[in-house]
C-alpha cells in the first residue's frame, strides 16, 4: 500500500486509479497525486493546476 510522503501512513487507493488522479490522506488531508499505477506511486499534488479556460 502507497505511503502518504507527508505523514507516512498507508493511503488507500481504489482499483483502477488512473496517473494524475487526486488522493487524500486520510490520516493528515494531504492531497497525493497518482504518478504511477503499477505499482501505484504517490507524489504531493500540485497547489496550482492550470487553468484551461474553465
Amino acid at each position: 500500500m502507497p505511503k502518504c510522503s507527508e505523514c507516512s501512513a498507508d493511503v488507500a487507493v481504489e482499483d483502477g486509479a488512473q496517473e494524475n488522479e487526486i488522493v487524500q490522506c486520510a490520516e493528515c488531508g494531504t492531497e497525493l497525486e497518482v504518478v504511477r499505477t503499477a505499482p501505484v506511486g504517490l507524489a504531493p499534488a500540485p497547489d496550482v493546476e492550470e487553468d484551461w479556460g474553465e
